[in-house]
């Protein structure tokens, strides 16, 4: 008998961070028509629906991103939500040079500082492969689907990373890049709002990794994580700036990675490096696979999965 998996959303309604969420969040009224539960945030009913196979999924709404005053809704997130399998904030992506007509999930973290989201590889590879599946159906001929670095946009707005790991749920944000025109595309909400229910598909183990270097967007570590014939368990994502702003070459950096790989359950199988980052952090990514006794290989080594040794 298979257990009931829980899944909490998260929508910001109020201008001027409702971007893309309050939209989202309107298909999936229209598509599902969820109930009310007894429970309400911000003054908004959380809204609940349960699907064909028992799985249940939580729409709550707020008049912030969850991110930006995550201090606030902690202690609710805590006492109603605590055992539920996967959380994600739907919200827009934005920034210089950020590729545009993307749809995008990444895991929460601060990297610099050495804070983690609990991971769930699993599950986010479920999101990014139904995110593919509907923009294909739905005719985003000129949209990508994409992996972020790992990062949190609490940082930025005066949230404490030490309070990332206060809420044991896996988060993630699921998002649509990266101008007005694309946050307002009808087809990609909609591709959005479908995946939200699909992030319970496959069960099926995977063989998690982590990626360490590269830009914020790199193709290396994303198209390993929409790969639907080899099982790559993709989560965190180290870009090599916050590695070099973390000092992730000293031994607290070290420490920095265990944490991190700590959030993955079961481990890694295997740390992937992209080759442009320094000497001393390279080091630091062979020290971490003597600790665990896994391979450290070349980003490179991605594009001949057949060629791996860690499916054994």
């Amino acid at each position: 008998m298979n257990t009931v998996k829980k899944a909490l959303y998260f929508f910001c309604m109020k201008e001027p961070y409702h971007y893309v969420g309050r939209d989202v969040f309107e298909k999936i009224t229209d598509m599902l028509d969820p109930e009310e539960t007894d429970l309400a945030v911000d003054g908004y009913p959380v809204l609940r629906y349960r699907d064909d196979k028992g799985n249940l999924f939580y729409f709550m709404r707020q008049d912030a991103l969850v991110s930006y005053e995550f201090k606030r809704f902690l202690p609710i997130l805590k006492e109603h939500f605590s055992d539920f399998d996967i959380a994600g904030e739907v919200n827009w992506h934005e920034g210089n040079n950020a590729p545009d007509r993307v749809l995008t999930v990444h895991s929460i973290g601060d990297v610099e500082k050495g804070y983690f989201s609990p991971a769930a590889p699993r599950l986010m590879k479920n999101l990014l492969v139904s995110l593919e599946k509907n923009r294909t159906l739905l005719g985003l001929e000129d949209y990508s689907v994409t992996t972020e670095a790992t990062h949190w946009t609490g940082s930025i707005k005066g949230g404490d990373p030490c309070d990332i790991p206060r809420f044991p749920v896996p988060m993630v944000d699921i998002e649509i890049g990266s101008t007005p025109e694309s946050w307002e595309n009808k087809p990609a909400l909609e591709a959005i709002a479908g995946s939200l229910v699909e992030v319970f598909d496959k069960e099926e183990e995977l063989v998690n990794i982590l990626c360490v270097g590269g830009t914020h967007f790199a193709d290396c570590f994303a198209l390993p994580a929409l790969d639907t014939e080899y099982p790559f368990g993709v989560s965190h994502i180290l870009p090599n700036q916050w590695l070099v702003s973390g000092k992730y070459e000293t031994e607290d950096g070290l420490k920095k990675l265990r944490n991190c790989v700590d959030t993955i359950p079961g481990g890694i199988g295997a740390l992937f490096y992209h080759e442009g980052i320094n000497g001393p952090l390279r080091q630091s990514c062979r020290d971490l696979g003597e600790i665990l006794e896994v391979p450290v290989l070349k980003h490179k080594k991605l594009r001949k999965p057949d060629q791996l040794d860690i499916w054994k």
